[in-house]
């Protein structure tokens, strides 16, 4: 343990980039006592005012600033309250919103959660996809990472699919990084697996690494190299069968597995899958433990970490997160309390 609160300590000043869809959480709490007459479903009387908070890339970007990194966020908001609200939020956690941009075309993306004892009841979605980003656009963010890439330790490309990574910013993203030796970690989406190639790492939950083994074998004409049995990870036997597979279609240097209460299982080139069992003692939400997966593992690899200990560091943090109500960020304190633990 003490090999890894070495490596939390060295987190505090790493340079980090994040691009990626920047989303608004909203959360609405209250409590049931009833079946709507209207209809068959709960009544939630709200007890609180809603609570709005960066989700998103801007969640990863607010866990790598409480565990003491420097971070630079580029994404887009939309020229509404909910932008207004999620600028002013990032602000507040001490994150630069200098590369933040304000698109006319698209509302700012909000996820609304109603919560009632500590369950989520429902969550609505207002969002407007563009397939594209504006040449205008594309051409600032490409402009400002090859002018400022030799000075970040790590990029991490968050890909909710909402628009803001596309095919040619995780193209032009990857050129640079690569030119100057430098790390890049990826939250995928399916979509986009294909464009993923010798990235550093790819950080999939089940369900992602799933459907990317489903999407590639139908639209790559050599998907058919894709070794597996099955795209329905069942059990520790197809979910290895998987991540070796992906590892080497797309050429990685690592991928990690994220399996909720199983835990994770990292695959490193040329080394055997290692299975890292869940240290999460309650579950009360899931939301945003993946973005504080590929914080923390994207630090722990900037560090100076191993894979398989930058993993590990990465599972003590989601095991802290999901023990807690929505997408909060985990400290640096907290996540070496944990390796006491």
């Amino acid at each position: 343990m003490n090999a890894l609160k070495k490596i939390v300590s060295k987190f505090k000043g790493r340079n980090i980039l994040v691009i990626g869809d920047l989303i608004l959480d909203q959360y609405i709490s209250g409590s049931v006592s009833r079946i709507s007459p209207e209809a068959p479903v709960p009544i939630v009387l709200q007890e609180e005012e809603s609570i709005f908070t960066p989700g998103g890339a801007s969640n990863v970007a607010k866990n790598l600033q409480s565990l003491g990194a420097k971070v630079t966020i580029i994404g887009k908001v939309g020229k509404d309250t909910e932008g207004k609200v999620l600028l002013d939020g990032l602000k507040k956690q001490g994150i630069s919103t200098s590369e933040i941009f304000v698109d006319t075309l698209s509302p700012t993306i909000l996820k609304t959660r109603i919560i009632a004892r500590h369950q989520q009841v429902l969550r609505i979605d207002r969002e407007k996809i563009q397939e594209s980003l504006r040449e205008s656009l594309l051409k600032r963010v490409l402009q400002f990472v090859e002018g400022h890439m030799r000075s970040f330790d790590a990029v991490i490309l968050s890909d909710y699919g909402k628009g803001m990574v596309t095919p040619q910013i995780i193209e032009g993203v990857c050129s640079l990084a690569k030119a100057s030796g430098k790390i890049v970690t990826v939250d995928p989406k399916v979509g986009h697996f294909a464009y993923y190639r010798s990235v550093t790492a790819i950080t999939p939950n089940k369900s992602e690494a799933e459907n990317a083994i489903r999407n590639i074998k139908v639209t790559q004409s050599d998907g058919g190299k894709l070794q597996v049995d099955t795209d329905r990870l069942r059990d520790m036997h197809d979910v290895k069968q998987a991540g070796e597979q992906l590892l080497k279609f797309l050429d990685l240097e690592s991928v990690l597995i994220t399996l909720g209460e199983e835990g994770m299982c990292l695959f490193v080139k040329d080394q055997k899958p290692v299975h890292i069992p869940t240290k999460a003692q309650d579950v009360f939400d899931v939301t945003g433990a993946g973005d504080t997966v590929i914080a923390v593992y994207t630090l722990g690899l900037s560090a100076g970490a191993t894979k398989l200990q930058a993993a590990e560091l990465a599972n003590y943090a989601a095991g802290i997160v999901v023990g807690k109500m929505g997408a909060v960020a985990v400290s640096s304190q907290e996540l070496i309390l944990s390796l006491k633990g």
